[in-house]
């Protein structure tokens, strides 16, 4: 394996981390409410999920005619319809009598494993960010290389994970989510509640033809 494919390898696997989406926004709500600690147990559990959707990208890059489609459909269809749950309960978002918000009190490590193994942003994100950076190299990757891709694309991944978890942990990022925190809890609902439709509307059709 050459130097520039595991440069590659590692820059899919940071960009994927980093790149704005449920996972991200989440992690700067549990982050900036509930401190540094927090956040980086979140994004520790969120990891299982990265490990899984990177995985199964490269799986389809390197073996693309080999899997059939409807497993990815399966995926985005349950991943959307729990996005769109997480979406609406957030948009629901309102201060109780005692200036909190109500919101109940999840262990952020259990929240990022189940968050991020049902993220329906991971699996298109993934796919789309690391074609584009080893679509020149496909015809060089082979199955016995995967164990080192997936184990390269993670270590890009912690890279993108230690800026967020720097970032999350500042003080005046706290401070605004403290001050805006229920507009921006709702405003990440909807977001939510758009990624879930899109994931609905990519993976429902193609279950849909396949059934009939």
């Amino acid at each position: 394996m050459t130097s520039s494919l595991l440069l590659a390898v590692f820059a899919a696997g940071f960009v994927y981390g980093i790149t704005p989406g449920p996972g991200v926004l989440a992690v700067f709500g549990i982050g900036a409410a509930r401190g540094r600690r927090a956040g980086a147990a979140f994004l520790a559990g969120h990891l299982a999920g990265d490990v899984l959707w990177c995985g199964t990208a490269l799986v389809a890059i390197v073996g693309a005619r080999e899997i059939s489609p409807t497993v990815f459909d399966v995926l985005g269809a349950l991943s959307g319809l729990y996005l769109l749950w997480l979406g609406v309960k957030a948009i629901r978002t309102r201060r109780s009598a005692t200036g909190m918000v109500e919101r109940p009190m999840r262990a952020p490590l259990a929240h990022g494993l189940v968050f991020g193994l049902t993220n329906p942003k991971s699996y298109p994100v993934a796919v789309a960010t690391f074609t584009a950076l080893l679509s020149s190299r496909a015809a060089t990757l082979s199955w016995d290389m995967l164990p080192q891709l997936v184990a390269i694309s993670f270590a890009g991944g912690l890279a993108a994970y230690a800026i967020l978890i720097a970032v999350v942990g500042a003080r005046h990022v706290r401070t605004l989510y403290t001050r805006h925190e229920v507009a921006i809890t709702r405003a990440t609902g909807v977001m939510f509640v758009g990624f879930a439709l899109s994931a609905l509307i990519h993976a429902v059709p193609g279950l849909l033809s396949r059934r009939i």
